[in-house]
């Protein structure tokens, strides 16, 4: 799997250029706070290089795909 990025809005975009506004909305952010998780490819180092003094970014870890094995629900009745 390609790594993540988590992309968050720290900086208004108030007084901004028109193509910083335009990027900030592509990116789909939209107030102060708000986040997004991308796919890192080329396409996206070159937004978050347009706007990086207005977001903040962090590598998300993958986590593996191990799913928490459930109790049938007569065996969670009968422990009760």
């Amino acid at each position: 799997m390609a790594k993540q990025l988590k992309i968050t809005l720290i900086k208004s975009t108030i007084g901004s250029l028109k193509k910083q506004k335009a990027t900030i909305e592509a990116l789909g952010l939209s107030k102060i706070g708000s986040s997004k998780i991308h796919n890192d490819n080329p396409c996206l180092q070159g937004q978050i290089k347009v706007v990086k003094h207005l977001i903040s970014v962090e590598e998300i870890q993958e986590k593996k795909s191990a799913k928490k094995a459930k109790a049938p629900k007569a065996d969670a009745e009968a422990q009760a």
